[in-house]
This record gives structure tokens, sequence and C-alpha cells, in this order.
């Protein structure tokens, strides 16, 4: 009997269920071709239903979505919702209940694909982002005092446990064994200014390096892995950072590698339901348009698959992404300017499965 995988998937706002009916029909083909299943149930989450129900993330469905063996998500984001609204009601809310405490951002430059690094090639830009994604400064904590008066102070407190770096930096440990490319990691810190959240994470990441002998440790502050990204990418295999940090990074990375059309990413719990989804955000002013880039979607399905076990899949995917981008039919990755439309370029990735 085939394996049935059971993935909730959450359009969301704008161009989001666009490039998520691209991602389905790829997840979909490849798994006929490997003899396998998945269920989707789709779910009504973001600012539509905010908008006319006041609910963001009702309870029962965060209970539900622990029952799935992945989730699968387009974009989050609404013109006529205030910023924040959203993103912590649904995005950090769900990070947080989920205990999803990896952010893992694959760096990888495709053929063809034009980066703003002059003279970089695709071996040149090749890493893996391992971003704390539950503590720092993203937990909360903090507050106002006199709030909207010229005294008015604001306090916003970075959270950092032993616990909690410390098993980030062994995740990215882990994957940097695994990936068995550099066998390099590199920790991305602040420790001559930050020295009490930066000492910890480097007290906490050579206490594990002991335990990975074959593994070659770096550090660098996170202003200069800022210039490196820009000048010497070829210099990174791996790297492991905070909250706040991987967030600046990640989306430094994702220009590297052509921008948000090609970047996907994934919200991880090791030992529970994981989220995957693409970087960039719900376009809404192209939304119905038909003309936003699908493969940063299609890219984030491939990491679902491979967290969920079916390795040839996703490797299946990856391979069929270069397939269509060496075609040369795809000419940017731009909404609008890709020569295709969405549509037309799942069509195209698809005939590569």
């Amino acid at each position: 009997m085939s394996k049935i995988y059971k993935i909730a998937l959450i359009p969301g706002d704008g161009t989001g269920p666009e490039v998520i009916r691209e991602g389905v029909k790829i997840i979909s083909t490849v798994a006929k071709k490997n003899d396998f299943k998945v269920d989707f149930v789709n779910y009504d989450i973001g600012g539509t239903r905010y908008l006319k129900t006041g609910e963001i993330l009702p309870e029962i469905i965060v209970e539900e979505l622990k029952k799935f063996d992945g989730i699968y998500l387009g974009a989050i984001g609404h013109p006529d919702v205030k910023p924040g609204i959203l993103e912590k009601g649904i995005l950090l809310k769900l990070r947080f209940e989920l205990d999803q405490y990896i952010n893992l951002r694959p760096v990888k430059l495709y053929p063809n694909v034009e980066t703003p690094i002059k003279d970089k090639k695709t071996e040149d830009i090749d890493m893996i982002i391992v971003r704390e994604n539950t503590e720092g400064l993203y937990a909360g904590a903090g507050g106002f005092l006199r709030k909207d008066t010229s005294h008015e102070v604001a306090i916003q407190e970075s959270i950092n446990t032993r616990f909690g770096v410390e098993r980030c930096v062994r995740y990215a440990f882990e994957l940097t064994k695994k990936r068995a490319k550099n066998n390099k990691l590199t920790l991305c810190g602040k420790t001559n200014v930050l020295t009490y959240a930066s000492s910890l994470w480097q007290r906490a990441f050579n206490d594990v390096s002991k335990e990975y002998t074959q593994i070659k440790c770096d550090y660098a502050n996170v202003d200069a892995v800022c210039m490196w990204l820009i000048k010497n990418p070829e210099w990174f295999d791996v790297i492991v950072t905070d909250n706040l940090f991987g967030d600046i990074i990640t989306d430094l990375a994702a220009m590297i590698q052509g921008g948000m059309g090609v970047a996907a990413g994934g919200n991880i719990n090791p030992k529970g339901v994981s989220m995957f989804e693409p970087m960039g955000g719900s376009a809404p002013k192209y939304t119905g348009m038909n003309v936003i880039n699908p493969i940063a979607t299609i890219n984030a399905g491939a990491m679902m698959l491979e967290n969920i076990g079916e390795l040839k899949s996703a490797k299946d995917i990856d391979n069929a992404v270069v397939k269509a981008l060496e075609s040369g039919k795809i000419k940017s990755m731009s909404a609008g300017k890709m020569g295709l439309s969405t549509t037309e370029v799942g069509d195209l990735i698809a005939s590569y499965l």
C-alpha cells in the first residue's frame, strides 16, 4: 500500500493561493511518480478571514495542525490589516505553539538566475542558514512606560536560554555533518557588544563543538557576515545564529541567490510538525494576475518532502527546477517579467518530472 501523508494547506493572502496551487501541482505529480499519496486539507487563515470574522488563529486549528505531517504556507499579509497583527497572531504563534525552533534557509544560486554579485557562479553560492526561531527579541518580552507622551519608554528584551540556544546549535552541527560539503559551521553573533546573549551563544557553541571534532568551527560578527555574504559567499557552508540576526541575513542571502522568487524556508520542529513557505510576501498588487513566481513555493514543497522522508522526491523536484531554469524559457525571477505565467512555470517544472 502506498504511503499517505496529511498536509495542511494555508494558502493565505494575496498571491499565496496562486503559488500554493503550483506547489500542490508539483507535489501531486512527484507523488504519483514515486508511488505515495498526499491528502491536502485547506485552512482559511489570513487577512480575509480576520477582516470578516475578527479571528486570527483559533486554538482549535492550532490543535488540529499538530496532527499533520507538515504545513504548507503560501503567504500571510493583507493591505487592510495593520502590520504586526497577522504576523504575530499567525506566523509567530504557530512557531511558538508548535515549537518550531529552527528556521531553515537553504541559499542556492540556480543556473540562469541572475545574482547582483559580479562574477559569482552557482558553486559560489550554496549554503544553509540555521536561525533560532522561538527566542531572542521575538519572544515578545518588554513593554511601554508613559506611552504616547514625550517621556515614553519602550523596552524590548532578548530572551536566550541555554536550552534553546544549545538545541539550535546542536541541530546546526548535525546538519553540517549530514550535508558533508565543507564541514564548516560559522556562528554569527555580536560578542563585542552583546556581551551577555552572544556570550551564551559562544559558550554553548564551543561546548557542543567538542562532540563534533570533524567540523571546522568559525565565528563572525553579524556585520562581518553581511559584508562577506556579498564579497565572498563561497566562504560559507552552514551558518547558525539567533532570531533577529537570522531574520536579517536570510533576506540578504535571498537577494544574492536571485531574489525572493526562489527563496524558500522551513520552520522546523525535528520531533513534531514543521511548516514550509516561500520567503516572499503576499504581493497583493499582483493578486489574480497569474504573474507571480512560484519557484520559491515549489522549493518549499521540496523541503517539506525531504523533511517527511521522501528524499528522492525532494531531489526530483530540485532537479526539475534546475532543468526548467536551464531551458531558458523562464526569463526572470521577477513578477511579471518571467516570460511565462505562474501556471506556465508550474507546468514547465512538472514536465521535467
